[in-house]
């Protein structure tokens, strides 16, 4: 699998399939290239495209280099897609939401149109965030506790109730996560700003003028659905649409249609 250096030299690995137009695929936290929703999107567009998909840094086979800032993933997307011809389309799910709109907005000049699926943004007042779920966070992984990270994403973050908790520890799936775990802070990091309980504002992705289509699933919690209309409102070219059936665990049939008929 090749690599390619990043501005700070971390090497970051990648994949390419399919044939066609270029899109590269921007994964969530806790995913990388073989673990996570874009394996089987990526077999479901091949056949449109040019299909990329690469490890976010800290994850699978990319590197590390220290101390994490999120310029340093920008930097990473962009030179996944220069070593890729120098301008792509963008499919990006969960948190890669918001590291595709920031690599947007930074370098539109790379950017040809963008497929965005449930950001996990707080835009309004039907959730509300634990206050301290960061700051948590930022010690467990300080202190080398990924396992303990992870529970706390999945616990605090995602709400995954206590008796699927109590499951996936039995089952061992705590202590899988936990290679990557230390990568939710940088997703923290990421997805803290939007935290705020109302609509990200005009000028948060405002050079981000490409065509992006803003989706959510049908079957999502209201906060998550709100959140894709007003990530779309924000945008100076987006669409919004609904996946009916869908939440954010999204199927690879639902979703591909509606990827080859934006972005192709």
């Amino acid at each position: 699998m090749p690599f390619v250096p990043s501005k700070d030299g971390t090497r970051i690995g990648y994949s390419v399939t399919g044939t066609g137009p270029v899109i590269v695929l921007v994964d969530g936290a806790l995913c990388y290239r073989t673990s996570g929703p874009m394996g089987p999107i990526s077999a479901q567009l091949k056949d449109r495209f040019t299909v990329v998909t690469y490890d976010r840094r800290g994850r699978g086979e990319s590197g590390d280099t220290k101390p994490y800032d999120p310029q340093r993933e920008i930097e990473d997307l962009g030179a996944v897609i220069d070593a890729n011809g120098g301008t792509a389309a963008l499919f990006a799910i969960s948190s890669g939401v918001v590291l595709a709109l920031a690599t947007a907005d930074a370098t539109p000049e790379k950017i040809s149109k963008m497929v965005l699926y449930e950001a996990p943004l707080l835009t309004d007042d039907s959730r509300h965030a634990d206050p301290a779920y960061a700051a948590t966070m930022y010690a467990l992984v300080d202190r080398g506790d990924t396992v303990g990270a992870v529970k706390h994403f999945l616990g605090a973050g995602v709400g995954v109730p206590r008796y699927a908790m109590f499951m996936m520890g039995l089952f061992g799936l705590f202590r899988k996560l936990a290679s990557i775990g230390a990568t939710l802070a940088y997703d923290t990091r990421i997805i803290m700003p939007y935290w705020t309980n109302s609509p990200p504002p005009k000028t948060a992705w405002a050079h981000a003028t490409m065509p992006i289509l803003a989706i959510g699933g049908g079957k999502s919690d209201p906060w998550m659905q709100n959140a894709q209309v007003n990530i779309a409102k924000a945008l100076p070219n987006a669409t919004h649409k609904t996946l009916p059936g869908q939440n954010h665990m999204v199927s690879a049939a639902a979703i591909a249609p509606m990827i080859k008929a934006f972005a192709a």
